[in-house]
């Protein structure tokens, strides 16, 4: 064997090996997608219990008419059908919510109100720590969506 021969063997018996071995990666990440494809659904449905029977002395809760506010589209301010001023919005949904703060004011503009209306009263009902607030809007199902024509 000549030198060179022999020093062409030990560069090859030791150079790196720069492939990787993905089999073992597919392996683990598809038993881990199976694994959380079984027990997703079992974390999102509930627990079925049978709820026991309550005596006639058990007083369902009462239930509230929420807090509805409109804007028309001059600028009227309506709470639940009522005109209201301006000034007493925040008295009036404040005696509507009583002791009920953490239920949601819903807001409702009309499609050709001024934002500016709008904006007014969310800045007015904050400013008097209502915050909780809810804005409406109507949703269309997807078939009847107006479509943009193509540019």
């Amino acid at each position: 064997m000549s030198l060179e021969s022999s020093q062409m063997n030990d560069r090859s018996m030791y150079a790196p090996l720069a492939e990787i071995n993905v089999t073992p990666l597919v392996d683990v990440t598809l038993v881990l997608l199976i694994i959380f494809m079984v027990t997703a659904p079992m974390l999102a449905a509930g627990v079925k219990v049978n709820l026991p029977q309550a005596s006639l002395a058990a007083q369902p809760l009462e239930q509230h008419q929420p807090v509805t506010i409109t804007v028309a589209r001059n600028g009227t301010m309506y709470v639940n059908a009522e005109q209201v001023a301006r000034e007493q919005l925040a008295d009036v949904v404040r005696a509507l919510l009583k002791e009920r703060t953490d239920s949601p004011i819903r807001l409702r503009g009309d499609r050709d109100a001024s934002y500016g209306d709008i904006i007014r009263v969310l800045d007015l009902l904050a400013g008097e720590g209502l915050t909780k607030i809810a804005i409406m809007t109507n949703v269309q199902p997807v078939d009847s969506a107006p479509r943009r024509p193509h540019d």
